[in-house]
């Protein structure tokens, strides 16, 4: 008689443990993040943090790493999907304008503290330099790309935090000076 086979009754519960613990980033802060409120979120017994994570620090690299590569992928779709210069010029214009949620703003503002601090956390932010970039370069020089990438993050920070942020034709000039239309 053969051996039983280990089955997991339960498959998508480190996804969900490393999905909520994305919603309790955004809403508790990585200072109010604990297994307890990601277990309570996920819908997943206590034990099963420990079980999927060997601790706090795990988890939250796991996370920021799932955020990161998520938010590259939109990023590459919307650059793979211009054909010429123009549209290029228009994915970089809506990557700034668009709705960024609350949720998704204040995780990457909490990524980037990590980041400064932490050499782990800085690799997640590096790799999500290095694939915006190379979403960019393939309309845009490699200067030029490394230039629109910072435009971009620094007018997504005014955009959420300024009372009065760029508006769109102020954009327009700003992304025009860098690619000398």
């Amino acid at each position: 008689m053969d051996a039983p086979v280990a089955r997991n009754a339960d498959p998508g519960r480190r996804d969900r443990i490393i999905d909520a613990a994305l919603h309790v980033i955004a809403t508790q802060g990585v200072a109010g993040t604990s297994h307890r409120k990601v277990a309570a979120v996920a819908g997943v017994p206590l034990g099963s943090m420990t079980y999927h994570f060997n601790g706090m620090k795990e988890l939250l690299h796991e996370a920021f790493s799932r955020f990161a590569e998520r938010s590259a992928d939109q990023f590459d779709a919307r650059m793979r999907s211009a054909h010429t210069r123009s549209e290029a010029l228009d994915a970089v214009m809506e990557s700034i304008v668009v709705e960024h949620s609350q949720a998704d703003t204040v995780v990457t503002y909490e990524l980037y503290t990590l980041a400064a601090r932490d050499h782990a956390y800085r690799q997640v932010t590096e790799g999500w330099m290095a694939r915006s970039r190379a979403s960019l370069e393939r309309h845009f020089d490699p200067r030029t790309a490394r230039l629109l990438d910072a435009l971009i993050e620094g007018l997504n920070i005014h955009r959420a935090l300024d009372r009065e942020p760029a508006g769109e034709d102020d954009i327009i000039e700003a992304i025009a000076r860098i690619v000398r239309v």
